[in-house]
Protein backbone atom coordinates (compact mmCIF):
# COMPACT_ATOMS: atom_id res chain seq x y z
CA UNK A 1 0.00 0.00 0.00
CA UNK A 2 1.31 2.96 -1.24
CA UNK A 3 1.11 6.14 1.14
CA UNK A 4 0.56 9.66 -0.05
CA UNK A 5 2.79 11.74 1.62
CA UNK A 6 2.21 15.80 0.99
CA UNK A 7 5.31 16.39 -0.59
CA UNK A 8 5.77 19.89 -2.40
CA UNK A 9 5.93 18.78 -5.84
CA UNK A 10 9.76 19.69 -6.88
CA UNK A 11 9.93 17.28 -3.98
CA UNK A 12 7.70 14.22 -5.11
CA UNK A 13 8.94 14.07 -8.63
CA UNK A 14 10.74 11.74 -10.10
CA UNK A 15 14.16 13.24 -11.10
CA UNK A 16 17.54 11.68 -12.64
CA UNK A 17 19.77 10.52 -9.73
CA UNK A 18 23.20 11.87 -10.28
CA UNK A 19 26.43 11.66 -7.70
CA UNK A 20 26.84 15.07 -6.16
CA UNK A 21 30.13 16.91 -5.63
CA UNK A 22 31.50 18.03 -2.16
CA UNK A 23 33.59 19.61 0.05
CA UNK A 24 35.66 17.07 2.19
CA UNK A 25 35.64 19.79 5.00
CA UNK A 26 31.79 20.43 4.76
CA UNK A 27 29.95 17.00 5.29
CA UNK A 28 26.37 16.74 5.37
CA UNK A 29 24.54 16.55 8.76
CA UNK A 30 21.48 13.51 9.25
CA UNK A 31 20.26 14.07 13.06
CA UNK A 32 17.92 11.47 13.65
CA UNK A 33 15.38 11.06 16.71
CA UNK A 34 13.51 8.40 18.00
CA UNK A 35 10.62 9.34 20.70
CA UNK A 36 9.93 7.86 23.98
CA UNK A 37 11.96 4.68 22.66
CA UNK A 38 14.10 2.71 25.42
CA UNK A 39 17.58 1.53 25.58
CA UNK A 40 17.74 -1.97 24.70
CA UNK A 41 15.30 -2.07 21.96
CA UNK A 42 17.25 -1.59 19.07
CA UNK A 43 19.14 -5.05 17.74
CA UNK A 44 22.38 -3.26 17.82
CA UNK A 45 22.18 -2.50 21.40
CA UNK A 46 20.25 -5.90 22.54
CA UNK A 47 17.15 -5.79 21.49
CA UNK A 48 15.24 -8.22 19.16
CA UNK A 49 13.02 -5.84 16.92
CA UNK A 50 14.29 -6.16 13.59
CA UNK A 51 16.16 -3.48 13.24
CA UNK A 52 18.88 -3.93 9.86
CA UNK A 53 19.54 -0.74 8.56
CA UNK A 54 20.14 1.35 12.40
CA UNK A 55 22.45 -2.25 12.78
CA UNK A 56 24.36 -1.19 10.07
CA UNK A 57 25.30 2.51 10.70
CA UNK A 58 26.55 0.87 13.64
CA UNK A 59 28.58 -2.07 12.17
CA UNK A 60 29.99 0.71 10.16
CA UNK A 61 30.25 3.23 12.58
CA UNK A 62 30.72 4.30 16.45
CA UNK A 63 27.98 3.03 19.10
CA UNK A 64 28.11 5.20 23.27
CA UNK A 65 26.83 3.00 25.99
CA UNK A 66 27.06 5.85 28.28
CA UNK A 67 25.85 8.92 26.05
CA UNK A 68 22.48 10.89 27.58
CA UNK A 69 19.17 12.79 26.77
CA UNK A 70 17.25 15.04 29.01
CA UNK A 71 15.05 12.66 30.40
CA UNK A 72 11.80 13.82 28.00
CA UNK A 73 10.61 15.05 24.95
CA UNK A 74 10.45 18.87 24.88
CA UNK A 75 13.41 19.55 27.37
CA UNK A 76 15.49 16.69 25.15
CA UNK A 77 14.44 18.49 21.59
CA UNK A 78 15.50 22.06 22.94
CA UNK A 79 18.63 21.06 24.55
CA UNK A 80 19.67 19.34 21.47
CA UNK A 81 18.63 21.79 19.40
CA UNK A 82 20.64 24.74 20.88
CA UNK A 83 23.43 23.15 22.76
CA UNK A 84 22.50 24.34 26.09
CA UNK A 85 20.66 23.07 28.92
CA UNK A 86 16.69 22.59 28.38
CA UNK A 87 16.00 25.68 31.26
CA UNK A 88 18.55 28.20 29.33
CA UNK A 89 16.76 27.34 26.13
CA UNK A 90 13.53 28.17 27.79
CA UNK A 91 12.71 24.05 28.46
CA UNK A 92 12.85 23.44 31.70
CA UNK A 93 9.34 21.56 31.44
CA UNK A 94 6.77 21.23 28.82
CA UNK A 95 5.69 23.19 25.62
CA UNK A 96 1.82 23.33 27.20
CA UNK A 97 2.57 26.01 29.51
CA UNK A 98 4.29 29.11 29.85
CA UNK A 99 5.10 27.98 34.27
CA UNK A 100 6.31 32.18 35.27
CA UNK A 101 9.85 32.35 34.66
CA UNK A 102 12.02 32.73 31.42
CA UNK A 103 13.67 29.38 32.00
CA UNK A 104 9.71 27.31 32.23
CA UNK A 105 8.30 29.41 29.55
CA UNK A 106 7.64 26.29 27.51
CA UNK A 107 9.27 27.42 23.97
CA UNK A 108 12.63 28.37 22.64
CA UNK A 109 13.60 31.53 23.98
CA UNK A 110 15.66 34.31 21.78
CA UNK A 111 18.97 33.61 23.65
CA UNK A 112 19.53 30.44 21.57
CA UNK A 113 20.49 29.89 17.83
CA UNK A 114 19.02 26.49 16.77
CA UNK A 115 21.53 23.81 14.62
CA UNK A 116 19.55 24.74 11.79
CA UNK A 117 20.27 29.23 12.21
CA UNK A 118 23.83 28.34 13.12
CA UNK A 119 24.48 25.93 10.03
CA UNK A 120 22.81 28.48 7.39
CA UNK A 121 25.36 30.86 8.30
CA UNK A 122 27.89 28.22 7.16
CA UNK A 123 25.88 28.49 3.86
CA UNK A 124 23.97 24.65 4.56
CA UNK A 125 21.05 24.24 3.55
CA UNK A 126 18.28 22.71 6.34
CA UNK A 127 15.42 20.61 6.40
CA UNK A 128 12.91 19.14 8.75
CA UNK A 129 10.79 16.14 8.45
CA UNK A 130 8.88 15.26 11.75
CA UNK A 131 7.92 16.17 15.18
CA UNK A 132 8.78 19.93 16.38
CA UNK A 133 7.32 20.34 19.87
CA UNK A 134 9.57 23.67 21.01
CA UNK A 135 6.46 26.23 20.73
CA UNK A 136 3.06 26.25 22.86
CA UNK A 137 2.25 28.33 19.85
CA UNK A 138 -0.05 26.09 18.17
CA UNK A 139 -3.92 26.43 16.39
CA UNK A 140 -5.29 24.33 13.72
CA UNK A 141 -7.11 26.92 12.65
CA UNK A 142 -3.97 29.12 11.36
CA UNK A 143 -4.45 31.58 13.86
CA UNK A 144 -0.96 30.38 15.80
CA UNK A 145 2.30 32.87 16.11
CA UNK A 146 4.86 31.16 14.47
CA UNK A 147 7.81 33.04 15.27
CA UNK A 148 9.17 29.77 16.84
CA UNK A 149 8.39 27.20 14.35
CA UNK A 150 10.37 25.27 11.75
CA UNK A 151 10.56 28.07 9.22
CA UNK A 152 11.43 30.69 11.77
CA UNK A 153 14.17 28.89 13.41
CA UNK A 154 16.44 28.29 10.87
CA UNK A 155 14.77 25.14 8.27
CA UNK A 156 14.45 26.33 4.59
CA UNK A 157 11.32 23.52 4.24
CA UNK A 158 9.24 21.97 6.87
CA UNK A 159 7.40 18.54 6.65
CA UNK A 160 5.52 17.47 9.72
CA UNK A 161 3.74 17.98 13.38
CA UNK A 162 4.15 21.31 15.28
CA UNK A 163 2.82 19.22 18.52
CA UNK A 164 3.94 16.49 20.34
CA UNK A 165 2.75 12.37 20.16
CA UNK A 166 -0.88 12.30 18.56
CA UNK A 167 -2.46 9.54 15.65
CA UNK A 168 0.23 8.37 13.42
CA UNK A 169 -3.40 7.60 10.85
CA UNK A 170 -5.24 11.31 11.17
CA UNK A 171 -1.79 13.06 13.00
CA UNK A 172 -2.80 17.11 14.41
CA UNK A 173 -1.18 19.92 13.37
CA UNK A 174 0.46 18.30 10.32
CA UNK A 175 2.09 21.09 8.24
CA UNK A 176 4.02 21.86 5.52
CA UNK A 177 6.46 24.67 5.83
CA UNK A 178 3.87 27.10 7.35
CA UNK A 179 0.55 25.72 6.84
CA UNK A 180 -1.84 23.12 8.87
CA UNK A 181 -2.96 20.46 6.59
CA UNK A 182 -4.98 17.60 6.85
CA UNK A 183 -3.34 14.39 5.56
CA UNK A 184 -5.25 12.30 2.64
CA UNK A 185 -5.80 8.86 3.80
CA UNK A 186 -4.54 6.40 3.53
CA UNK A 187 -2.02 8.04 5.73
CA UNK A 188 0.94 6.67 8.39
CA UNK A 189 2.80 9.05 9.72
CA UNK A 190 6.22 6.76 9.95
CA UNK A 191 6.11 6.39 6.48
CA UNK A 192 5.82 9.70 5.67
CA UNK A 193 8.56 11.22 7.98
CA UNK A 194 10.61 8.72 6.24
CA UNK A 195 9.58 9.68 2.18
CA UNK A 196 9.58 13.37 3.02
CA UNK A 197 13.12 13.22 4.46
CA UNK A 198 14.37 11.37 1.26
CA UNK A 199 12.29 14.01 -0.92
CA UNK A 200 14.50 16.84 0.93
CA UNK A 201 18.03 15.01 -0.15
CA UNK A 202 16.70 14.99 -3.83
CA UNK A 203 15.71 18.39 -3.78
CA UNK A 204 18.39 19.33 -2.45
CA UNK A 205 20.60 17.18 -5.07
CA UNK A 206 18.86 19.04 -8.01
CA UNK A 207 18.25 22.72 -6.85
CA UNK A 208 21.79 22.75 -4.72
CA UNK A 209 23.91 20.81 -6.36
CA UNK A 210 27.28 20.63 -4.07
CA UNK A 211 25.36 22.53 -1.43
CA UNK A 212 26.18 20.73 1.94
CA UNK A 213 22.67 20.09 4.02
CA UNK A 214 21.90 19.69 7.34
CA UNK A 215 18.17 17.39 8.26
CA UNK A 216 16.17 16.85 11.17
CA UNK A 217 14.29 13.72 10.73
CA UNK A 218 12.43 13.53 14.23
CA UNK A 219 10.20 10.45 14.42
CA UNK A 220 6.87 10.11 16.75
CA UNK A 221 7.87 6.13 16.67
CA UNK A 222 7.24 4.38 18.98
CA UNK A 223 5.49 7.28 21.70
CA UNK A 224 1.87 6.14 22.13
CA UNK A 225 -0.59 5.30 20.84
CA UNK A 226 0.09 1.93 19.62
CA UNK A 227 -0.27 3.04 15.97
CA UNK A 228 1.50 0.41 13.19
CA UNK A 229 0.66 -1.38 9.83
CA UNK A 230 -0.97 -4.86 9.92
CA UNK A 231 2.14 -6.05 7.51
CA UNK A 232 4.66 -4.95 10.19
CA UNK A 233 2.48 -6.27 12.92
CA UNK A 234 2.44 -9.60 11.55
CA UNK A 235 5.99 -9.62 11.54
CA UNK A 236 6.07 -9.73 15.60
CA UNK A 237 2.87 -12.43 16.09
CA UNK A 238 3.89 -14.70 19.10
CA UNK A 239 7.59 -13.05 19.62
CA UNK A 240 6.09 -11.97 23.00
CA UNK A 241 4.23 -14.62 24.34
CA UNK A 242 6.78 -15.31 26.37
CA UNK A 243 5.94 -12.28 28.58
CA UNK A 244 8.18 -9.21 30.05
CA UNK A 245 10.66 -11.42 32.42
CA UNK A 246 12.03 -13.41 29.83
CA UNK A 247 12.14 -10.49 27.54
CA UNK A 248 14.22 -8.23 29.73
CA UNK A 249 16.84 -11.55 30.76
CA UNK A 250 17.57 -12.25 26.91
CA UNK A 251 18.36 -8.92 26.46
CA UNK A 252 20.47 -8.65 29.43
CA UNK A 253 22.45 -11.40 28.37
CA UNK A 254 22.67 -10.28 24.94
CA UNK A 255 23.85 -6.68 26.07
CA UNK A 256 26.68 -8.45 28.19
CA UNK A 257 27.62 -10.77 25.44
CA UNK A 258 28.01 -7.45 22.89
CA UNK A 259 29.55 -5.16 25.53
CA UNK A 260 27.05 -3.22 25.35
CA UNK A 261 26.91 -3.45 29.14
CA UNK A 262 29.78 -4.92 31.46
CA UNK A 263 29.57 -8.58 32.83
CA UNK A 264 29.36 -7.24 36.08
CA UNK A 265 26.05 -5.58 35.60
CA UNK A 266 23.39 -6.59 37.96
CA UNK A 267 19.71 -7.03 36.14
CA UNK A 268 17.77 -5.82 38.59
CA UNK A 269 14.36 -7.53 40.03
CA UNK A 270 11.59 -5.98 37.93
CA UNK A 271 10.29 -3.15 38.76
CA UNK A 272 8.14 -3.25 41.99
CA UNK A 273 4.48 -2.37 40.24
CA UNK A 274 4.88 -4.79 37.20
CA UNK A 275 3.02 -7.97 37.75
CA UNK A 276 5.50 -11.40 37.53
CA UNK A 277 4.18 -12.70 33.55
CA UNK A 278 3.43 -16.27 35.39
CA UNK A 279 0.67 -13.92 37.91
CA UNK A 280 -1.14 -12.56 34.41
CA UNK A 281 -4.39 -14.59 33.74
CA UNK A 282 -3.87 -16.44 30.50
CA UNK A 283 -7.29 -14.78 28.96
CA UNK A 284 -5.17 -11.41 29.45
CA UNK A 285 -1.65 -12.57 27.64
CA UNK A 286 -2.85 -12.19 24.34
CA UNK A 287 -3.74 -8.62 24.53
CA UNK A 288 -0.49 -7.47 26.95
CA UNK A 289 1.68 -9.62 24.63
CA UNK A 290 0.01 -7.50 21.33
CA UNK A 291 0.85 -4.36 22.65
CA UNK A 292 4.74 -5.17 22.59
CA UNK A 293 4.27 -6.31 18.61
CA UNK A 294 2.96 -3.30 18.06
CA UNK A 295 5.36 -1.54 19.84
CA UNK A 296 8.11 -3.35 18.21
CA UNK A 297 6.37 -2.80 14.54
CA UNK A 298 6.46 0.68 15.16
CA UNK A 299 10.48 0.64 15.54
CA UNK A 300 10.84 -2.19 12.79
CA UNK A 301 8.60 0.95 10.46
CA UNK A 302 11.00 3.31 11.50
CA UNK A 303 14.01 1.09 10.07
CA UNK A 304 12.92 0.72 7.15
CA UNK A 305 12.54 4.37 6.61
CA UNK A 306 15.94 4.68 7.40
CA UNK A 307 16.97 2.23 5.37
CA UNK A 308 15.10 4.46 2.58
CA UNK A 309 17.13 7.31 3.70
CA UNK A 310 20.42 5.89 3.43
CA UNK A 311 19.51 4.02 -0.03
CA UNK A 312 18.72 7.77 -0.92
CA UNK A 313 22.19 8.78 0.22
CA UNK A 314 23.92 5.68 -1.77
CA UNK A 315 21.92 6.51 -5.21
CA UNK A 316 23.21 10.00 -5.22
CA UNK A 317 27.02 9.40 -3.49
CA UNK A 318 26.35 11.42 -0.61
CA UNK A 319 26.62 8.42 1.88
CA UNK A 320 30.86 8.74 2.18
CA UNK A 321 30.96 11.99 3.17
CA UNK A 322 27.62 12.68 5.36
CA UNK A 323 27.40 12.40 9.11
CA UNK A 324 24.42 10.17 10.41
CA UNK A 325 23.28 10.50 14.54
CA UNK A 326 20.69 8.33 15.59
CA UNK A 327 19.57 8.41 19.27
CA UNK A 328 16.12 8.68 21.38
CA UNK A 329 14.61 11.56 22.98
CA UNK A 330 14.11 9.92 26.11
CA UNK A 331 13.85 5.72 27.60
CA UNK A 332 10.86 3.70 27.45
CA UNK A 333 7.85 5.07 28.45
CA UNK A 334 5.41 3.72 32.00
CA UNK A 335 2.55 5.61 31.15
CA UNK A 336 -0.22 3.55 30.93
CA UNK A 337 -3.45 5.02 28.29
CA UNK A 338 -6.12 1.83 28.42
CA UNK A 339 -9.70 2.24 26.66
CA UNK A 340 -11.18 -1.07 27.80
CA UNK A 341 -13.50 -1.20 25.49
CA UNK A 342 -11.06 -0.64 22.16
CA UNK A 343 -8.50 -3.51 23.10
CA UNK A 344 -9.35 -5.42 20.25
CA UNK A 345 -8.42 -3.02 17.96
CA UNK A 346 -4.88 -2.14 18.97
CA UNK A 347 -2.58 -0.70 16.40
CA UNK A 348 -4.56 -1.01 13.48
CA UNK A 349 -7.32 1.85 14.06
CA UNK A 350 -8.05 5.09 14.92
CA UNK A 351 -10.06 4.36 17.23
CA UNK A 352 -7.76 2.50 19.51
CA UNK A 353 -5.69 5.03 21.74
CA UNK A 354 -3.22 2.51 24.08
CA UNK A 355 0.31 2.46 25.12
CA UNK A 356 1.97 -0.73 25.91
CA UNK A 357 2.80 -0.13 29.64
CA UNK A 358 5.14 -0.13 32.60
CA UNK A 359 5.86 -3.59 32.78
CA UNK A 360 6.84 -3.25 28.88
CA UNK A 361 8.79 -0.34 29.20
CA UNK A 362 10.79 -1.94 32.11
CA UNK A 363 11.70 -4.46 29.25
CA UNK A 364 12.59 -1.68 26.96
CA UNK A 365 15.19 0.23 29.41
CA UNK A 366 16.84 -3.41 30.21
CA UNK A 367 18.86 -3.66 32.45
CA UNK A 368 18.39 0.20 34.04
CA UNK A 369 15.75 1.75 36.87
CA UNK A 370 13.18 3.91 36.32
CA UNK A 371 11.37 5.60 32.99
CA UNK A 372 11.05 8.45 31.00
CA UNK A 373 10.57 11.16 33.58
CA UNK A 374 13.16 10.42 36.12
CA UNK A 375 16.79 10.98 35.84
CA UNK A 376 18.07 7.59 36.81
CA UNK A 377 19.24 5.40 34.06
CA UNK A 378 15.85 4.07 32.49
CA UNK A 379 14.94 7.74 31.87
CA UNK A 380 18.19 9.45 30.19
CA UNK A 381 20.02 6.70 28.82
CA UNK A 382 19.79 6.47 25.04
CA UNK A 383 21.50 4.75 22.49
CA UNK A 384 23.94 6.94 20.14
CA UNK A 385 24.69 5.74 16.92
CA UNK A 386 27.34 7.54 14.49
CA UNK A 387 28.17 6.62 11.09
CA UNK A 388 30.63 8.56 8.73
CA UNK A 389 32.60 6.79 6.60
CA UNK A 390 35.15 9.28 5.41
CA UNK A 391 35.63 10.86 9.16
CA UNK A 392 35.45 7.39 11.38
CA UNK A 393 38.18 4.93 10.26
CA UNK A 394 37.52 1.16 8.91
CA UNK A 395 39.75 -0.05 12.10
CA UNK A 396 37.10 1.39 14.55
CA UNK A 397 33.74 0.25 13.15
CA UNK A 398 31.51 -1.69 15.19
CA UNK A 399 33.57 -0.09 18.14
CA UNK A 400 32.12 0.80 21.07
CA UNK A 401 32.69 4.58 23.06
CA UNK A 402 32.35 3.80 26.64
CA UNK A 403 33.03 7.53 28.27
CA UNK A 404 29.84 9.47 29.25
CA UNK A 405 28.72 12.11 26.45
CA UNK A 406 25.43 14.71 26.60
CA UNK A 407 23.31 15.43 23.54
CA UNK A 408 24.49 19.20 24.43
CA UNK A 409 27.28 17.46 22.59
CA UNK A 410 26.22 17.43 19.19
CA UNK A 411 25.53 21.18 18.37
CA UNK A 412 29.30 21.91 19.43
CA UNK A 413 30.18 18.71 17.48
CA UNK A 414 28.05 19.76 14.34
CA UNK A 415 29.54 23.27 14.96
CA UNK A 416 32.99 21.98 14.48
CA UNK A 417 32.19 20.12 11.44
CA UNK A 418 30.16 23.22 9.72
CA UNK A 419 33.37 25.17 10.15
CA UNK A 420 31.33 27.65 12.42
CA UNK A 421 32.71 30.19 14.23
CA UNK A 422 29.92 30.19 16.87
CA UNK A 423 31.69 33.09 19.08
CA UNK A 424 31.49 35.31 16.22
CA UNK A 425 27.45 34.82 16.38
CA UNK A 426 27.20 35.33 19.73
CA UNK A 427 29.48 38.53 19.37
CA UNK A 428 26.10 39.64 16.71
CA UNK A 429 23.94 39.23 19.13
CA UNK A 430 24.91 39.89 22.69
CA UNK A 431 21.87 37.99 24.01
CA UNK A 432 22.91 34.57 22.61
CA UNK A 433 24.42 32.02 25.41
CA UNK A 434 27.42 29.91 24.69
CA UNK A 435 27.38 26.16 24.00
CA UNK A 436 27.45 23.77 27.22
CA UNK A 437 28.52 20.97 25.02
CA UNK A 438 31.61 19.78 23.70
CA UNK A 439 32.97 18.28 20.37
CA UNK A 440 32.58 14.68 20.11
CA UNK A 441 35.07 14.01 17.09
CA UNK A 442 37.70 12.85 18.98
CA UNK A 443 35.57 9.97 20.11
CA UNK A 444 34.71 9.39 16.43
CA UNK A 445 38.36 7.78 16.35
CA UNK A 446 37.89 6.53 20.36
CA UNK A 447 39.75 8.93 22.00
CA UNK A 448 38.68 10.33 25.33
CA UNK A 449 37.15 13.81 25.13
CA UNK A 450 37.49 14.25 28.99
CA UNK A 451 33.85 15.18 29.40
CA UNK A 452 33.33 18.04 31.81
CA UNK A 453 30.47 17.24 34.23
CA UNK A 454 27.57 16.38 32.88
CA UNK A 455 23.75 17.91 34.72
CA UNK A 456 20.03 17.13 35.04
CA UNK A 457 16.34 18.62 36.52
CA UNK A 458 13.13 17.12 35.64
CA UNK A 459 10.45 17.78 37.62
CA UNK A 460 12.57 18.31 40.91
CA UNK A 461 14.20 14.68 39.97
CA UNK A 462 18.14 15.63 39.60
CA UNK A 463 21.12 14.18 38.80
CA UNK A 464 25.26 14.64 37.49
CA UNK A 465 27.55 12.06 35.97
CA UNK A 466 30.87 12.86 36.60
CA UNK A 467 33.72 10.34 35.27
CA UNK A 468 32.59 7.32 36.67
CA UNK A 469 30.23 8.86 39.34
CA UNK A 470 27.06 9.36 39.19
CA UNK A 471 24.64 11.51 41.99
CA UNK A 472 20.74 10.88 41.63
CA UNK A 473 17.61 11.72 43.35
CA UNK A 474 13.48 11.20 42.71
CA UNK A 475 11.23 13.96 43.74
CA UNK A 476 10.30 13.45 47.37
CA UNK A 477 6.45 11.64 46.99
CA UNK A 478 3.08 13.03 48.92
CA UNK A 479 3.11 16.58 49.03
CA UNK A 480 6.65 17.66 49.39
CA UNK A 481 8.01 18.67 45.64
CA UNK A 482 11.73 19.07 47.16
CA UNK A 483 14.63 17.13 46.36
CA UNK A 484 14.41 13.57 47.26
CA UNK A 485 17.23 11.25 48.85
CA UNK A 486 20.78 11.37 47.37
CA UNK A 487 21.77 8.57 45.71
CA UNK A 488 25.29 7.67 44.53
CA UNK A 489 26.64 5.04 41.93
CA UNK A 490 29.80 3.81 40.47
CA UNK A 491 28.78 3.61 37.06
CA UNK A 492 31.65 1.38 35.65
CA UNK A 493 31.13 -0.64 38.77
CA UNK A 494 27.19 -0.68 38.48
CA UNK A 495 26.01 0.36 35.86
CA UNK A 496 21.97 -0.76 36.96
CA UNK A 497 22.08 1.22 39.86
CA UNK A 498 22.01 -1.43 42.22
CA UNK A 499 24.21 -0.30 44.35
CA UNK A 500 23.89 2.95 46.26
CA UNK A 501 27.10 3.87 48.03
CA UNK A 502 25.57 7.52 49.21
CA UNK A 503 26.40 6.42 52.98
CA UNK A 504 30.12 4.68 51.77
CA UNK A 505 30.96 8.04 50.75
CA UNK A 506 29.12 10.99 52.30
CA UNK A 507 31.56 13.42 51.52
CA UNK A 508 31.80 12.86 47.94
CA UNK A 509 28.21 12.75 47.85
CA UNK A 510 27.79 16.15 50.04
CA UNK A 511 30.20 17.44 47.49
CA UNK A 512 28.63 16.84 43.94
CA UNK A 513 25.62 17.92 45.69
CA UNK A 514 27.16 21.06 45.94
CA UNK A 515 28.18 21.03 42.36
CA UNK A 516 24.97 20.47 41.44
CA UNK A 517 23.60 23.07 43.27
CA UNK A 518 26.34 25.56 42.04
CA UNK A 519 24.85 24.30 38.12
CA UNK A 520 21.41 24.51 39.40
CA UNK A 521 21.94 28.32 40.36
CA UNK A 522 23.55 29.22 37.40
CA UNK A 523 20.96 28.19 34.64
CA UNK A 524 17.86 28.80 37.47
CA UNK A 525 16.47 26.05 37.83
CA UNK A 526 14.56 26.85 41.06
CA UNK A 527 11.97 27.27 42.30
CA UNK A 528 11.16 23.73 41.88
CA UNK A 529 7.38 22.80 42.46
CA UNK A 530 6.81 19.01 41.16
CA UNK A 531 3.13 19.28 42.82
CA UNK A 532 2.62 22.14 40.88
CA UNK A 533 3.07 21.64 37.33
CA UNK A 534 -0.58 20.56 35.98
CA UNK A 535 -1.82 23.48 38.17
CA UNK A 536 0.67 26.41 36.96
CA UNK A 537 -0.37 24.94 33.25
CA UNK A 538 -4.04 24.99 33.40
CA UNK A 539 -3.47 28.75 35.02
CA UNK A 540 -0.96 29.66 32.19
CA UNK A 541 -3.62 28.19 29.53
CA UNK A 542 -6.77 30.01 30.83
CA UNK A 543 -4.50 33.16 30.75
CA UNK A 544 -3.52 32.42 26.82
CA UNK A 545 -6.58 31.41 25.84
CA UNK A 546 -8.04 35.02 25.64
CA UNK A 547 -5.11 35.67 23.24
CA UNK A 548 -5.63 32.51 20.84
CA UNK A 549 -9.61 33.59 20.90
CA UNK A 550 -8.86 36.84 19.70
CA UNK A 551 -6.54 35.72 17.09
CA UNK A 552 -9.29 33.36 15.61
CA UNK A 553 -11.65 36.11 15.10
CA UNK A 554 -9.45 38.45 13.75
CA UNK A 555 -8.73 35.75 11.26
CA UNK A 556 -12.47 34.79 10.63
CA UNK A 557 -13.25 38.81 9.94
CA UNK A 558 -10.37 39.01 7.65
CA UNK A 559 -11.66 35.44 5.92
CA UNK A 560 -14.84 37.25 5.86
CA UNK A 561 -13.94 40.38 3.92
Amino acid sequence: MKFKTFLPAAIAGVFPLQAVTQSVDRPNVILIMADDMGYSDIGCYGGEIETPNINRLANHGIRYTHFYNAARSCPTRASLMTGLYPHQAGMGWMTVAHLGTPQYQGELNDRCLTIAEVLKTAGYATYMSGKWHLTRDYDETQSADKHNWPLQRGFDNFFGTIPGGGSFFTPRGLTVGNEIIKPEQPFYYTDAISDSAVGFIRENQIKKDGQPFFLYVAYTAPHWPLHALEKDIAKYKGKYDKGWDALRKERYERMKEMGIIPENTVLPERHKDAAAWYTIPKRVRPELARRMEVYAAQIDNMDQGIGRIIAELERTGQLENTVILFLSDNGGCAEMISHDDKTGEIGSTDASFESYGLAWANASNTPFQMFKHWIHEGGIATPLVVHWPRGISNEYHGKLYQKPAHLVDIMATIVELGDVDYGKLMGKNKKIQPLEGQSLLPTFQLVDNRRNPIYWEHEANIGMRDGKWKLVAKTKEGNDPSIGKLELYDMEADRSESNDLSEQYPELTKKMFAQWMVWANRIQVFPLDARGYDVRARESRKKEEHIWQKRREDNQKLRSN
